[in-house]
């Protein structure tokens, strides 16, 4: 019997895979980012179009004209939303003679967190998967392919496909078995753990009252709320950061995968003056934007920390995801957690240079991290 057919294709706009088809290719752990919901609400709320730098160009593989892998990939003509700055590659671009953009990203837009990029439940599709993004990357002339934060079995498959790896940093709670809060206080020394535990009660006693509402109780008033603290804290954090969502997307996940949101509002009196915007799958959960309408003490990391771990024990989850960046995590339970990113580049030198300049910041991230890994919970 003849060897069935591989068709490899791209396409511009998800709803031409239909949510079944695509859903099918994960599994109970995947993120919830690369649902199909997700990526269709991030596409039909407009929040991902050319004309801001995303034009849609997923991956697809079909056999026998049935859907049997898939990778959410985007054209880029930019660098914002990523998470994985690339900005000096860009600027030695020229010199190699080489355009940077637009570029080809596998990825989860405005979404630093791991997870699989290589939509399959078979490992020779997925390598197959790998070998195709290079193959798109060529046949469409373009600088090159970057695939952002792949777990490790990605990571696995795209380096032996020919990618580049990088390394980068985020800080992660890991549930240790923890029986309680208090319990996961234990681990940290003495000092450490009165001040945490001072900053929770000094927001508490100054009568904030925090919830987390799930599902069905994300009513119009909650949702509202969130939008309000999401685009505070953009501006708040203008201009490094960007307003990259709309009404329209929270509208449409909250309507379409509610079972997987979370969103913490803090109250004082009863009216909302911070929130946070959660999300959870795969026995974890991700931090993903926090606002608030007035300073407190301590509210930020009661809201966006303290009051999530404490949910992530009762619940039995197995980690944390506040987001990127953030040294300032670490004496409050967050543990430095290496993440990764693989990248081909078309031109052989421009790759050669990109790739030296890659294993220079690998063994300084790495030999960085050692370090945070042997220092004492708590210590600065």
């Amino acid at each position: 019997m003849a060897e069935e057919r591989m068709e490899i294709s791209t396409c511009d706009d998800i709803r031409q895979v239909s949510a079944d088809t695509w859903d099918a290719l994960l599994t109970p752990e995947d993120t919830p980012f690369v649902r199909h919901a997700w990526l269709r609400s991030l596409e039909e709320a407009g929040c991902i179009r050319p004309e801001v730098g995303w034009r849609p160009c997923h991956l697809l593989v079909k056999r026998a004209g049935r859907l049997v892998a898939a990778a959410p990939a985007y054209l880029k003509g930019n660098m914002e939303g990523e998470f994985v700055f690339d900005h000096r590659w860009a600027q030695a671009a020229p010199r190699f003679g080489v355009r940077y953009y637009p570029k080809l990203i596998v990825a989860v837009p405005f979404t630093p967190a791991t997870g699989r990029r290589l939509l399959s439940r078979d490992d020779p599709l997925r390598s197959l998967l790998a070998q195709a993004i290079r193959t798109v990357c060529d046949r469409l002339g373009l600088s090159g392919a970057h695939v952002l934060f792949p777990n490790d079995s990605d990571r696995i498959t795209l380096e032996e496909a020919g990618f580049a790896l990088r390394r980068g940093v985020q800080f992660h709670w890991i549930n240790r078995g923890y029986a309680s809060y208090d319990d996961f206080l234990t681990t940290f020394h003495s000092k450490r753990r009165h001040q945490l535990r001072r900053e929770r009660r000094e927001v508490e006693s100054s009568g904030v009252v925090t919830t987390t509402y799930r599902g069905e109780e994300i009513t119009d008033e909650v949702l509202e709320a969130m939008f309000r603290f999401y685009c505070k804290g953009v501006e708040a954090h203008f201009p490094w950061s960007r307003q990259y969502l709309n009404w329209r997307f929270f509208e449409l996940v909250r309507e379409r995968m509610a079972e997987h949101l979370e969103i913490v509002l803090a109250r004082d009196g009863g009216r909302p003056i911070a929130g946070c915007f959660n999300v959870a799958g795969g026995g974890r959960l991700y931090g993903r934007y926090w606002g608030c309408e007035e300073y407190r003490p301590f509210l930020h990391f009661h809201v966006c920390y303290y009051h999530s771990i404490e949910q992530c024990i009762l619940r039995r989850m197995t980690a944390f995801e506040p987001g990127a960046g953030g040294e300032h995590k670490i004496p409050r339970g967050f543990e430095p957690t290496l993440t990764s990113s693989t990248h081909h580049l078309r031109d052989a030198r421009f790759n050669a240079a990109i790739r030296d300049d890659l294993a220079r910041e690998r063994a300084a991230i790495e030999e960085e991290l050692g370090c945070s890994e042997s220092s004492p919970r708590g210590s600065p």
